[in-house]
């Protein structure tokens, strides 16, 4: 069920409180004898903001694997794409479910619960002995992180110092872009140069997990309990009747941006190889990191834009971005796929970063969860069913004939939300 609604029943956390590190004004009174510090406001802010980022590292960390696995287990190319994409899914499931949830119980308990479901994912990824356990690992990874993304990035904000909020609101929009990029790298490095690199990078995840999962619980609550917990699980986003104009219109700058990420970073390491004949995991994940980086790159150093003017730039570069693509994917053009991966990027991550600036301030303190989650929402059924989509047709159509279409749907879905966000800008 999608629904729109304005809760207005809960005073937001002060700033005398958070800027001292204190709990919110009314926190349940902690039991006798369990008393704890929490960590200082910055150290908490710094931590949260690692922690969201570790754990799209982890997302991005399979993608130079799956091509590994297809030649070790030999399975259809299809399954691949699915291997890639049902993390997307379980991210949605758990976003449809969860993503209000801290809203309603705190940020705490839910990111201490999905840092845990985390830890469990990158053990199954160690032990895995098929793909369908890789399926399943990545399915819980995805239900981990979108249990934890809403609450990381209403908690990320409420932990930034009064002087740093504008950070914390990029930092939240480059985060999830800067992770995938560098997961992938890192673990391209790792097929290249191991054999051990499943055992090496999510051990060395699992361990991150546990660090994090301690910043977590020692870090200071933001808000206040809030009845209705029960209820905000039925499926259902969020948006404030404020923000409501404003996400209608970013709606098709998201899809165009996330379907671009889709595609590089689910159909590239099988590109390289299908199209290019290039064999490398040290190239596929620097290929894969290269749109991403380039995305969380572009919303930092583009934070001095309006935000308008920020997703007219992104709406830009992915437009230039995708047709360069594919044209180095029509030419077999490495170069080219790696300049249109860049400047898709810069696309990607201004469009991304400037939606979410625009529409972050609308929402109350305890609305930002639910809304974060509606834009997680947009973001990753963009970035999942299309990649699958063009699973299945790989076969019947061909790989080349598959990218090329799936570009022109980029093409036409960023000119829509371009001609959208005009149409809101001039109506002011």
């Amino acid at each position: 069920m999608l629904r729109t609604e304005s809760r207005l029943t809960r005073s937001p956390v002060s700033e005398s409180d958070r800027d001292r590190g204190l709990p919110p004004s009314s926190p349940p009174a902690p039991e006798p004898g369990r008393a704890r510090r929490p960590l200082p406001p910055s150290t908490a802010f710094i931590g949260s903001a690692a922690v969201f980022a570790a754990l799209y590292v982890a997302a991005g960390a399979p993608t130079p694997l799956l091509v590994v696995f297809e030649q070790q287990w030999r399975f259809p190319a299809w399954v691949l794409t699915v291997a890639f994409a049902s993390y997307a899914l379980g991210l949605l499931a758990a976003l449809l479910v969860a993503g209000s949830l801290s809203d309603h119980i705190g940020r705490r308990p839910v990111l201490i619960g999905s840092l845990l479901v985390e830890l469990g994912a990158m053990l199954m990824f160690v032990f895995a002995p098929g793909i369908g356990w890789v399926i399943a690992a990545r399915t819980v990874q995805g239900i981990a992180t979108g249990a934890a993304t809403s609450a990381f990035s209403a908690s990320v904000v409420e932990h930034a110092p009064e002087r740093h909020k504008k950070l914390g609101t990029i930092i939240t929009s480059v985060a999830p872009a800067g992770g995938l990029g560098v997961g992938a790298l890192l673990t391209g490095a790792a097929v290249q140069f191991s054999s051990h690199a499943t055992l090496i990078v999510f051990t060395s995840l699992a361990v991150i997990m546990i660090l994090g999962t301690g910043v977590a619980a020692f870090s200071a609550e933001t808000v206040s309990s809030h009845p209705g917990a029960a209820r905000s699980l039925i499926p259902h986003v969020s948006v404030p009747r404020a923000a409501r104009r404003e996400f209608v219109a970013s709606i098709p700058v998201h899809a165009a941006a996330w379907m671009l990420a889709g595609l590089f970073m689910g159909l590239v390491p099988t590109i390289l190889r299908d199209l290019l004949d290039l064999h490398s995991g040290l190239l596929n994940g620097a290929t894969a990191f290269v749109e991403p980086a380039a995305a969380a790159v572009a919303g930092l150093f583009l934070g001095r834009l309006t935000p308008r003017r920020t997703v007219f730039v992104g709406g830009a570069g992915v437009l230039l971005g995708t047709a360069v693509i594919e044209a180095g994917v029509a030419s077999g053009t490495l170069s080219l796929l790696w300049v249109g991966g860049i400047v898709g990027g810069v696309g990607f991550g201004a469009s991304f970063s400037g939606a979410v600036r625009t529409i972050a301030p609308l929402g109350q303190p305890h609305q930002r969860a639910g809304l974060f989650a509606a834009v997680y929402l947009v973001a990753y059924l963009s970035f999942g069913v299309p990649a699958i989509v063009a699973g299945l047709l790989i076969a019947p159509v061909g790989l080349l004939g598959t990218v090329l279409g799936y570009g022109v749907i980029i093409l036409v879905t960023a000119t829509v939300g371009l001609l959208a966000q005009h149409r809101v800008a001039t109506s002011r």
